[in-house]
């Protein structure tokens, strides 16, 4: 059966919304884990721990693994794992014994798992079936999968609405089980045409530039994790507000990044990527500012809101100008720096789990600022290395 050839493109862009769906489902059933099961702050931070360092394991395996299995097989087994996590969070959610807290660290190890074995063919793809450049089709990517990170939240709270929160997860896992038929099936290349017909050159391990770019992404990833997986704590915790505003402000967050990802990726044809990428931790540093203002459910979906816009084109613009600074590993450099954001997220969570009992979480956000300020230095010497073109 001959396929048309857009549906190569649409099984990696499904893979990456799905991907995203999965990932806020943590953060998402956060208040009901601690509900249900009485986890600490501490506690609740500590679950991202596994994810952090099963991350760092697949971006490593699955960059050194795609040129032997092939990017669909990653794609497949990043699939599986998310299946498996969704399973194990369905379960912690509808145990009352002991158990769940080992649940719950099971299924975020599997997460992470799954995105740092997704990140070389989820980023390494669709420069490949696209006709779009490489920063823009890695963003049309990021767009869909901050897309699934906003509609997760609202699901979670639908049906927690509903009293059926435990059927979130089954869900997500169907939808991963669904979306595994189309990918085994797709014919998807392994090598760029362009890079086929030459010997495959060793990775760049020491390469500064490398490294730098990873920095950033870890960077970032503490920034966003400092945002989103506390979102739904501070708000119904700290400020007193409704759960339901909180999910609201969350998905908020998510659909902010998302749609401005799109008008990212629209802004390339006329925009250097150099530029965006110095002009948005600038922009993230005064959101950090604004957070301390939500007192209110209009003032914290607004907030929350900016807070996502300004995050947007981080990483697809980090993982596009990495990729092009080194065009013969771009799967392997674009799982390095995936892998740094979730080093970074989950960093950035169980500091703030350990430190919220010694300050308030408004000065933890404002203390934050330092992340993207932090960004901009490094940038700045990637620039003047002369490793991202003008």
């Amino acid at each position: 059966m001959r396929l048309p050839p857009w549906a190569p493109l649409s099984a990696v862009y499904g893979s990456g919304f799905v991907q995203g769906l999965t990932l806020v489902s943590f953060p998402a059933s956060s208040e009901a884990l601690k509900r249900l099961h009485g986890f600490t702050d501490a506690e609740y931070g500590a679950i991202f721990l596994p994810q952090v360092a099963l991350v760092v394991l697949g971006s490593v395996a699955g960059g050194v693994l795609e040129a032997r299995l092939g990017l669909r097989r990653l794609l497949l087994a990043a699939l599986a794992s998310a299946f498996l996590s969704q399973v194990l969070l369905a379960g912690s959610l509808r145990s009352d014994a002991e158990a769940p807290y080992a649940l719950v660290l099971g299924g975020t190890a599997l997460l992470g798992l799954s995105f740092g074995l997704g990140a070389a063919p989820l980023n390494g793809l669709p420069p490949r079936l696209s006709h779009l450049s490489p920063e823009a089709s890695i963003t049309v990517l990021h767009t869909l999968m901050g897309a699934g990170l906003s509609l997760s939240p609202l699901l979670a709270a639908r049906l927690a609405v509903a009293g059926s929160l435990a059927d979130y997860p089954l869900v997500l896992a169907g939808l991963c089980a669904t979306l595994m038929f189309p990918v085994l099936l797709m014919p998807l290349p392994v090598e760029p045409a362009w890079d086929a017909a030459r010997p495959r050159t060793a990775r760049p391990w020491g390469a500064g530039a490398v490294w730098l770019f990873v920095a950033i992404s870890a960077l970032y990833g503490v920034a966003e994790g400092t945002l989103g997986n506390w979102v739904l704590l501070y708000l119904a915790e700290d400020r007193g507000l409704p759960m339901a505003t909180a999910s609201l402000a969350l998905s908020a967050f998510w659909a902010s990044l998302a749609g401005t990802r799109l008008v990212v990726a629209v802004s390339l044809t006329r925009v250097a990527p150099r530029n965006l990428w110095l002009l948005l931790p600038a922009l993230m540093a005064g959101a950090f500012l604004l957070v301390p203002l939500a007192h209110d459910p209009v003032s914290a979906v607004a907030i929350f809101a900016v807070a996502g816009a300004t995050c947007s084109g981080v990483v697809p613009l980090t993982v596009g100008l990495a990729s092009r600074r080194f065009p013969e590993h771009g799967p392997w450099v674009s799982a390095l720096v995936v892998g740094g954001i979730t080093v970074g997220v989950g960093a950035g969570s169980i500091a703030i789990g350990r430190l919220r009992s010694l300050f308030p979480l408004e000065s933890l956000y404002a203390l934050s600022t330092a992340w993207p300020l932090s960004i901009l230095g490094l940038i700045a010497v990637l620039i003047r290395r002369r490793d991202v073109p003008a």
